[in-house]
């Protein structure tokens, strides 16, 4: 998974240089197969997926970093002010908590449209912490993403999250 790609002919240029490697180290003999693809961590990634997808076997939203860089606050230093953007309903709930559905989750509904345009087999998910908050696990659901990944210590809350979105009726 190749981190922070937010030009196709990145992701174009080190797909040919992973597979030149997997070449090199892996034994002709070997049935071992390697899915190769990106973090969708940029909002310009999400807006050029259909174009990223050609390079990609699958996304895995980097939300974390996708938050980071959609909504310009640093995870590092909103403590300091986050709460008063609460208290004044600026961001009722912590982005870095439940996934900002009107921004981050517009971009990945883009993303994820241009993507399946591109290329039907893309396989769609997201990493973090957000993968472990049972909110971000229902609108994950209803994007039709493929997978959620969480810390370890989150699983049992994003399988418990997972499962009562699957048997959730469509609204």
């Amino acid at each position: 998974m190749v981190p922070l790609v937010g030009h196709a002919k990145e992701l174009s240029i080190l797909r040919k240089q992973i597979e030149e490697l997997m070449v090199a180290l892996v034994q002709p003999s070997s049935r071992l197969s390697v899915r190769i693809g990106t973090m969708i961590e940029l909002p310009r990634a999400c807006l050029v997926a259909d174009q990223i997808a050609e390079y990609a076997d699958f996304f895995s939203f980097g939300t974390n970093d996708l938050t980071q860089t959609t909504l310009g606050l640093s995870r590092d230093d909103v403590g300091l002010f986050l709460p008063t953007y609460a208290e004044k309903n600026i961001y009722p709930i912590d982005p870095f908590v439940s996934i900002d559905r009107e921004g981050v989750g517009s971009l990945m509904k883009i993303a994820i449209e241009k993507a399946k345009s591109s290329k039907k087999s893309m396989k769609l998910g997201i990493c973090g912490e957000h993968g472990g908050d049972p909110n971000s696990v229902q609108f994950c659901h209803t994007l039709g993403l493929d997978y959620v990944s969480c810390s370890p210590y989150r699983v049992p809350i994003a399988r418990l999250a997972a499962a009562q979105a699957a048997l959730k009726p469509e609204q």
